[in-house]
């Protein structure tokens, strides 16, 4: 069995909130179905991938041991985006965010199954275009065309988002859902806390 897999920052709590609100205040009449809220996390993708159930634990250990030694990341956010009906915050690539981008995507590459359709997802729930979009993360999104954000829902215009600045302490290993949600929490790293494979948590 495949997994839709996603390596994310899960911005500090008032991110986490901001972009709620965002996505709450979105236009109903033009979503199509996605709302962020504490079953559909905030997140700024590291990289996304499909992964066989079996090779799970070491998918994880392999993330484990890129990011245990990964400090805190300081983040900027520029603005709103937009890319057809999608809106998003955008955020500033930095040396420091495309440098972790970079040594997880290398880190997992070993075990990027190619083969994953919407039965991989989160409650088997996702679209075509979902499943096509982690199977094409790699080339499509990843290296010279990352581009980091937070995914807030469907509008025909993006909110208006002020620039600022977080700390981002917290990356989880995600099962994707609908939209390329993220909807499960499979393991948690805390970048302020020095850590050993025991400290992370457990599959759930």
């Amino acid at each position: 069995m495949l997994i839709a897999l996603d390596l994310a920052i899960l911005p500090p709590p008032e991110v986490n909130a901001r972009a709620v609100r965002l996505s709450a205040g979105l236009p109903r009449r033009e979503s199509r179905g996605l709302r962020l809220d504490e079953q559909h996390l905030p997140h700024v993708t590291l990289t996304q991938q499909f992964v066989d159930d079996a090779d799970l634990d070491a998918v994880l250990n392999a993330a484990d041991a890129v990011l245990r030694r990964q400090p805190p990341l300081a983040l900027c956010v520029t603005g709103a985006g937009q890319g057809g009906r999608t809106v998003w915050m955008a955020l500033e690539r930095s040396a420091a965010l495309d440098g972790v981008h970079e040594r997880l995507m290398t880190a997992l590459r070993p075990f990027e199954r190619a083969e994953g359709t919407a039965t991989a997802f989160h409650e088997g729930d996702a679209r075509p275009r979902d499943a096509a979009w982690v199977r094409g993360y790699r080339v499509t999104a990843g290296g010279d065309a990352y581009a980091p954000h937070v995914t807030l829902g469907h509008a025909t215009r993006p909110p208006t988002i002020q620039p600022f600045t977080f700390e981002a302490t917290t990356v989880a290993a995600c099962h994707l859902g609908r939209f390329c949600s993220c909807r499960r929490v499979l393991r948690r790293w805390e970048l302020n806390e020095p850590r050993s494979h025991g400290d992370a948590e457990s599959r759930t």
